[in-house]
C-alpha cells in the first residue's frame, strides 16, 4: 500500500509538471502568434510580462501538487543542493518536456489556419530557412550580432540569477513570509529578465521551454533548421546546457551566501548541505 500511494503521488506530480509547464507555454507562444500573425500590438515589455504572468499562474496552479518546478534546470537543481528525491528527477523532467511539447502543439492548431495564411501571402515554404521568422515565435534563438558562446554566457548568467532568486523568494528564513505572493515574484523576476535580456536569446532560462516547442516544429514542417542559428551553427545545446549549469550555479551561490556551505567544503559535503 505505502508503494502504490507513493506511485499515486508521483503520477499526480508528473501532471501537474506537464500541465504547468504546457499552460504557461501555450499562454507565452500564444501571445507572440497574437502578435505576429493576428496583428496585435505588443511592445517588448508586454511580450516579457506576459511570459512573466503565464509561469506565475502555471506556478499557482500546480505548486501545491509538484512543487511547480516546471523546468529541468530547477528539477536538477533542487536534486542536487535542495533535498529533492533522486527518483522524481527523470520523471518530472520527461512530464516536462511532454508538457511543453503538447503547449506548442495546442497553440499550433488553433493558429494554424493564421500559419498558413501568412505563408501564403509571403511566399514562404516551411522548410526553407524564410520560415525561420515563424519558428521563432516557438523556440528561442540568439541574436544575430551574438555568437554561441555569447549567447550560452547569456543564458547562464539569467538561469543563475532565476534560481538564486527562486530560492530567496521561497527560503522561509529569508525575510518575511512570501506565503501566496510567491508565485507572482517569480512571475515578476521572470519578467524582469525578460525585458533586460530578452532581444539576446529569447531568454529561455529552460530546457524545456525551448527543446519541446523546437521538436514539434521539426516534425511539422520547419525540419532540422530550428535546431541551428542563423548563422549555420548549431544551437540547440545552449538552452539546454546552458540553463542547467546556470541554475546549478545559481543554487550553490545562493546557499554559499546564505552561510549553507562553508569555504572549502568538499563537493560531498556541499551536496549534503553541511554548514559552516
Amino acid at each position: 500500500m505505502p508503494n502504490r500511494e507513493k506511485l499515486k503521488n508521483l503520477t499526480q506530480a508528473c501532471l501537474a509538471e506537464f500541465i504547468g509547464t504546457a499552460l504557461f507555454l501555450f499562454l507565452g507562444i500564444g501571445a507572440l502568434c497574437a502578435s505576429f500573425l493576428a496583428g496585435v500590438q505588443l511592445s517588448h515589455w508586454e511580450v516579457a510580462l506576459i511570459w512573466g504572468l503565464a509561469v506565475t499562474i502555471a506556478i499557482y496552479l500546480t505548486s501545491g501538487t509538484s512543487g511547480a518546478h516546471l523546468n529541468p534546470a530547477v528539477t536538477i537543481a533542487l536534486f542536487t543542493f535542495g533535498g529533492f528525491q533522486r527518483h522524481k528527477v527523470l520523471p518530472y523532467i520527461a512530464s516536462q518536456l511532454l508538457g511543453a511539447l503538447f503547449g506548442a502543439a495546442i497553440v499550433y492548431a488553433i493558429y494554424q489556419g493564421l500559419f498558413l495564411e501568412w505563408e501564403l501571402q509571403n511566399g514562404v515554404v516551411r522548410s526553407n530557412p524564410e520560415a525561420m521568422a515563424s519558428a521563432a515565435l516557438f523556440g528561442t534563438f540568439p541574436h544575430k550580432s551574438l555568437s554561441v558562446s555569447g549567447a550560452f554566457i547569456v543564458e547562464f548568467l539569467i538561469t543563475c540569477i532565476l534560481m538564486g532568486m527562486i530560492l530567496a523568494i521561497t527560503d522561509e528564513r529569508n525575510g518575511a513570509a512570501k506565503g501566496a505572493l510567491a508565485p507572482l515574484l517569480i512571475g515578476v523576476v521572470v519578467a524582469v529578465i525578460g525585458a533586460a535580456t530578452g532581444p539576446l536569446t529569447g531568454f529561455a532560462m529552460n530546457p524545456a521551454r525551448d527543446f519541446g516547442p523546437k521538436l514539434f516544429m521539426a516534425l511539422n514542417g520547419w525540419g532540422a533548421q530550428v535546431f541551428y542559428d542563423g548563422a549555420g551553427s548549431l544551437y540547440l545545446w545552449v538552452p539546454i546546457v546552458a540553463p542547467i549549469a546556470g541554475a546549478l550555479t545559481g543554487a550553490l551561490l545562493y546557499r554559499f551566501m546564505r552561510g549553507q556551505v562553508r569555504v572549502g567544503a568538499s563537493a560531498a559535503e556541499i551536496v549534503a548541505g553541511k554548514t559552516a
